[in-house]
């Protein structure tokens, strides 16, 4: 008889589930891509059943693949791709529409109106965000205001909101239990972080009512139960997952900094009980915490970090493995001159310009793929070396180390690049599952597997370091580059 923890890790591209023993191994996993639906130019969407479906299919894959019984599995860990916004109909569990996912750019028009208000500072106060279509509150103004009927099922309530750990939670409990945690709440830009309530200017503002938003809860408690095959397993983790892998890399204490490395790129910094307000573009947020405690963090937000590889491997067709990125990424000794800035769906932090667009610049005749593919590559590390610098900046504290997880910081050229690029040591941890694991602590907590943080400090396993070797001189001419290629980018689609 083992203890086990499943974490159901629901990510933009596809959605997994882990199954790890006490002493964080992993025993068995499963994952399946989710589609991707683009009705028009700069609006991502996503089938919230197809959300559902796919998780469910990975816990149920993973508990056969590895025999272990649901009588074993002592609790259940949800860890979500944030912001993205579905709206459901509550007597028969069918969403509306499907699900925005946190890339969509469609509700610009709406955050310009709630600038024009003079909000901008209300929302930056209370919230702690930017007003900015990436949250999830001008995704809900929008499905109100162009699904027939309704505003007026909400204002019944017939209807309910959730960001993804919402729905899974909900869907697992049978619709038992309708409620988020605060690192979900607090990236919806309805949620004051500081009184840790619904913020009910913002509701007027966009016309939300109250009676579809879901109960904040901890990020680490039971909140109900699911059954597999007639067991009774509580579900008692939940944590959006840059928060998630946050708290999966032991970033317990203030100063302490992660960057994960997946669709896009996320820095989280923890700076304890006490919110820090950005002056550079960052935004303050609420990070995962045991029941009990309230711990906040500065985020930089990236939107397209390994997306971008995606892209040269879907669209531009340039290799049929994301992990070949890596290989002809060294097959040039520079990017000759090519910098790649992937503003997708605009940029992030810190400049927080939605109407920015993708550009490739320094192209000459001697460009060659390799050098396209190797700038794409240079263009993570160059947006992460920003939200580093204006970080440091915020706080008056220089970054000692980076620790590294997601997808991509398996790409060694990757992670040598940004330690070179921002000057300091990048770690990447044993188990490179830190969001999965992160669900799994909070879990583990709640039900007594684990006591405290501190245990968990001397449980987690350091990995692979990565020191610089770029001497100063190239440093500041490639991102003074990278700072002229940002340039031409910036309000393109304005």
């Amino acid at each position: 008889m083992g203890r086990y923890l499943l974490a159901l890790d629901q990510g933009t591209t596809s959605s997994r589930a882990i199954l790890f023993d006490e002493t964080q191994n992993i025993i068995g996993s499963s994952q399946k891509e989710l589609t991707q639906l683009y009705p028009q130019e700069g609006w991502v969407e996503q089938d919230a059943m197809e959300i559902w479906s796919s998780q469910y299919a990975v816990m149920m894959e993973v508990i056969a693949k590895t025999g272990v019984a649901p009588g074993d599995i002592t609790a259940i860990g949800i860890t979500n791709q944030r912001e993205t916004t579905i709206l459901w109909d509550k007597a028969t569990g069918r969403p509306i529409h499907n699900a925005i996912v946190w890339q969509c750019r469609r509700t610009a028009d709406i955050v310009d109106d709630l600038v024009s208000q003079g909000l901008t500072d209300h929302i930056k106060k209370t919230t702690g965000l930017l007003p900015d279509a990436y949250f999830s509150a001008t995704k809900i103004k929008w499905l109100l205001d162009h699904v027939e009927g309704a505003r007026d099922k909400a204002r019944r309530g017939e209807l309910l909101f959730g960001t993804v750990d919402t729905w899974l939670l909900w869907k697992l409990t049978g619709g038992a239990v309708h409620a988020t945690d605060p690192t979900n709440a607090s990236r919806t830009m309805l949620y004051d972080i500081h009184t840790l309530c619904w913020d009910n200017a913002l509701l007027d503002a966009l016309d939300i009512p109250k009676a579809i938003l879901p109960a904040v809860l901890s990020s680490s408690e039971v909140y109900g139960h699911t059954d597999i095959q007639g067991h009774k397993v509580p579900i008692a983790g939940m944590a959006g997952d840059q928060q998630s892998a946050l708290f999966g890399q032991t970033c317990f204490a203030p100063g302490q900094a992660k960057n994960t490395y997946g669709t896009g790129c996320f820095l989280l910094m923890n700076t304890g009980d006490t919110p820090v307000e950005s002056k550079n573009g960052l935004v303050t947020t609420i990070a995962a915490a045991p029941s009990g405690r309230t711990c906040y963090a500065l985020e930089g937000s990236v939107f397209v970090g390994g997306a971008v590889i995606q892209w040269l491997r879907d669209e531009l067709r340039f290799f049929s493995e994301s992990q070949d990125a890596e290989y002809y990424a060294q097959k040039v000794s520079d990017n000759g001159g090519v910098y790649l800035v992937p503003a997708f769906t605009g940029l992030g932090a810190p400049h927080w310009d939605m109407y920015a667009r993708g550009a490739i610049v320094g192209l000459t005749r001697g460009t060659r793929r390799e050098h396209i593919i190797r700038a794409a590559q240079e263009s993570i590390a160059y947006q992460v070396l920003d939200l580093v610098r204006a970080m440091e900046s915020d706080t008056g504290v220089p970054l000692t180390e980076l620790k590294a997880d997601g997808g991509a910081s398996r790409d060694g050229f990757l992670m040598q690049f940004q330690s070179d690029i921002i000057d300091r040591p990048v770690s990447r941890p044993a188990i490179r599952e830190t969001t999965a694991l992160g669900a799994a602590y909070l879990a583990g907590l709640a039900t007594g597997v684990w006591r405290d943080t501190e245990e968990l400090s001397t449980l987690w396993k350091p990995g692979k370091t990565f020191s610089p070797q770029m001497d100063k001189e190239e440093r500041d001419r490639l991102t003074t580059q990278w700072h002229k290629a940002v340039g031409r980018s910036l309000h393109w689609a304005k």
